[in-house]
C-alpha cells in the first residue's frame, strides 16, 4: 500500500514567499522609458544650457583651462571624477551634457533591472516611468550634479540587499551592494550615511553583506576623509564646518519649503516665497497614500517586506531634507523618490488592473470604462505638469546662463582676461565663464583676505563684481564703477577693476 503524506511546504524565504520570473520584455521597456526621457531632455533642457553655480565648481576641479573654484566643506569629489573624462578634453557644455545624458539613461535602466527578480516587470516599468518623468529627474539627468546619481545608486544598493535577503548572499549581491553604496557616498557622503543606516540594520544577521556595505561606505568616503585631514584638521572639523555652511543641522521643518519648491525652484534658501502654483504639489500630497496603498498591495502579493525595505530606506533618505535643514531643493529628495516609486507603482498597477476588471453585470461595463479613462486622465495631467515645470525651469536656467555669459564678455572687453581673478556677487560661475579664478573674501567660499586680493591684483587683472546697484564693497578699489551688463535676475551688473580700465596692467591690453 502507498502511504499518504501531506505535501512538503515550500521553503521559507526571508522577504517574500516567491520571486517573480523576470520578463523578457523588461529590458526593452526600460530602454524605451530611458529613450523617451532622453528625448524630453534633448528638447527642453540641453539646447542653450550652460553650467550652473554648483556645476562650475565640480567641473572646474576636473581639469581643462579654467582654474579650480573653491571647494567648500560639504562638497564631495564624485561628480568631478565622473565628468573628468570629458571636462579634461573639451570645454563644450553640449559634449558634457550629452555624455551625462547617456550615462544617466544607462544607469536608470541598470538600477531598476537590479529588482527584476524581486518585482514584476510591469511594476518596474511603471516605477521607472514615474521616477524618470518627475521634473527634477528630467532637469538633472544631464547636469553635473550628484543627486540623480545618489538616487540611482540608492535604488541599486537597496535592490542588491533585498536580493541577498531573498535568494542568499552571493558574489554579485556583495559586489553590487558595496559598489552602489560607495557611489552614493562618493557623490554625497551624507546621503550615503542615511542610505546605509537601514541597510546595515537589516543585514546584521548577514555578516558578509554587512561587511560589504561597510566597506563600500568607507571606500566611498575615503577621498572626503583624506581631504578633511589635509585641509580641515580632520573629519569632525569638516563636518562642523559643513553644518555651519548648511545653516546648522537640527530640527527644522522643511516640508512646506519642499512643497513650495516643486513649482520650479531649484534652490529655495531662504524659502520665504509665495506659493504661486499649488497644483504642482498635488502628486506630492498623494504620495504617502499611494505608498501605503502599494505596501498593502505588495503584502497581499507576497512582496510586503521587500516593499517595506524600499519604503523604509526612502524614508531614511528623506528625513534630513524634510526635518533637519532650513531650506529646500527638489533634487535633494530624488533618492527617496526613486525608492518610493516601487510601492507607488505597485499601487497604480493594481489600480489599473481593478479598472480593467470585467464587469459582473452588463450595466456596469460603462462604469468600468470610465474608471480606465479617469485613471489615464489623471496620469496624463500629472505628466503634463512635470513637463511644464521642466520647460519653465529650463528656460530660467538658460536665462541665467545668458546673464553669466554677458557679464563675462563685458569683463573681457574691459581687459579682464585670463589669467585673471574675480570676486564679489556670483563670482564663482562668472569666473568660470570668463576663464578666471574666483576668490571670495567672506562667506561659504571665503578663500582669500582683502589684502590677499589686492596682492593678487598686482599679478593679474582683477575685478570685484556688484549686482543690482549694490554698494561698493570695502575691499574694492577706489576707482570708478564700470557698468558691465543688464541681467534678468540681478539687474545691472557693475565691477570695480584693479586698477581702473584706463590704466595698464600686466596681462591686460591697454584700452
Amino acid at each position: 500500500m502507498y502511504e499518504l503524506r501531506a505535501p512538503s511546504p515550500p521553503p521559507v524565504r526571508e522577504l517574500t514567499g516567491s520571486a517573480p520570473r523576470p520578463s523578457p520584455r523588461l529590458l526593452p521597456c526600460l530602454v524605451a522609458v530611458a529613450l523617451v526621457c532622453m528625448a524630453v531632455q534633448l528638447a527642453f533642457v540641453i539646447p542653450g544650457s550652460g553650467l550652473g553655480w554648483d556645476e562650475t565648481v565640480y567641473v572646474s576641479q576636473a581639469g581643462g583651462d579654467t582654474p579650480a573654484a573653491f571647494f567648500s566643506a560639504p562638497r564631495a569629489r564624485g561628480i568631478s571624477y565622473l565628468v573628468a573624462p570629458v571636462a579634461a578634453l573639451t570645454a563644450s557644455t553640449t559634449a558634457l551634457r550629452s555624455y551625462l545624458l547617456l550615462l544617466s539613461a544607462g544607469a536608470l535602466v541598470g538600477a531598476f533591472r537590479v529588482w527584476r527578480t524581486l518585482v514584476p516587470g510591469r511594476v518596474l516599468v511603471c516605477a521607472a516611468a514615474l521616477f524618470a518623468t518627475l521634473w527634477p529627474a528630467l532637469f538633472y539627468g544631464s547636469m553635473a550634479m550628484p543627486n540623480l546619481w545618489c538616487a540611482l545608486g540608492s535604488l541599486a544598493a537597496t535592490g542588491w540587499v533585498a536580493r541577498a535577503l531573498l535568494r542568499g548572499t552571493g558574489r554579485a549581491e556583495l559586489l553590487g551592494a558595496g559598489a552602489a553604496t560607495a557611489v552614493v557616498v562618493l557623490m554625497r557622503p551624507a546621503d550615503g550615511v542615511w542610505l546605509a543606516l537601514p541597510l546595515l540594520l537589516v543585514t546584521l544577521v548577514r555578516p558578509r553583506m554587512f561587511a560589504a556595505l561597510a566597506v563600500g561606505l568607507l571606500a566611498g568616503a575615503a577621498p572626503w576623509i583624506v581631504e578633511a585631514f589635509a585641509h580641515y584638521g580632520g573629519p569632525l572639523t569638516r563636518i562642523h564646518r559643513a553644518s555651519e555652511i548648511q545653516g546648522g543641522l537640527g530640527w527644522n521643518l522643511a516640508v512646506d519649503d519642499q512643497a513650495k519648491a516643486l513649482e520650479g525652484r531649484t534652490l529655495c534658501r531662504p524659502c520665504t516665497i509665495s506659493w504661486n502654483r499649488p497644483g504642482t504639489t498635488v502628486w506630492w500630497a498623494l504620495l504617502p497614500f499611494l505608498v501605503v496603498g502599494g505596501a498593502v498591495v505588495a503584502r497581499r502579493a507576497g512582496r510586503g517586506r521587500l516593499i517595506l525595505l524600499a519604503t523604509g530606506t526612502a524614508v531614511s533618505l528623506a528625513v534630513p531634507y524634510l526635518f533637519l535643514i532650513d531650506y529646500a531643493a527638489p533634487r535633494f529628495l530624488l533618492p527617496a523618490y526613486a525608492l518610493f516609486s516601487l510601492p507607488v507603482a505597485e499601487c497604480l498597477v493594481r489600480l489599473y488592473a481593478w479598472t480593467r476588471r470585467p464587469a459582473k453585470r452588463p450595466g456596469r461595463t460603462v462604469a468600468a470604462q470610465w474608471r480606465v479613462v479617469a485613471l489615464g486622465a489623471v496620469l496624463a495631467a500629472h505628466l503634463a505638469v512635470q513637463l511644464q515645470v521642466t520647460s519653465r525651469v529650463s528656460a530660467s536656467s538658460h536665462s541665467t546662463t545668458a546673464d553669466f555669459e554677458a557679464v563675462a564678455a563685458a569683463l573681457h572687453r574691459n581687459g579682464i582676461r585670463p589669467p585673471c581673478v574675480i570676486s564679489g556677487d556670483q563670482a564663482v560661475p562668472i569666473a568660470y565663464y570668463a576663464g578666471c579664478a574666483s576668490r571670495q573674501t567672506a562667506g561659504h567660499d571665503g578663500s582669500i583676505t582683502p589684502a590677499g586680493l589686492r596682492e593678487a591684483a598686482r599679478r593679474a587683472p582683477t575685478a570685484v563684481l556688484v549686482s543690482g546697484g549694490g554698494p561698493r564693497p570695502a575691499y574694492a578699489p577706489a576707482g570708478p564703477r564700470v557698468f558691465l551688463a543688464e541681467t534678468r535676475d540681478a539687474g545691472p551688473y557693475s565691477g570695480y577693476l584693479f586698477p581702473p580700465p584706463d590704466l595698464p596692467v600686466p596681462g591686460r591690453p591697454d584700452s
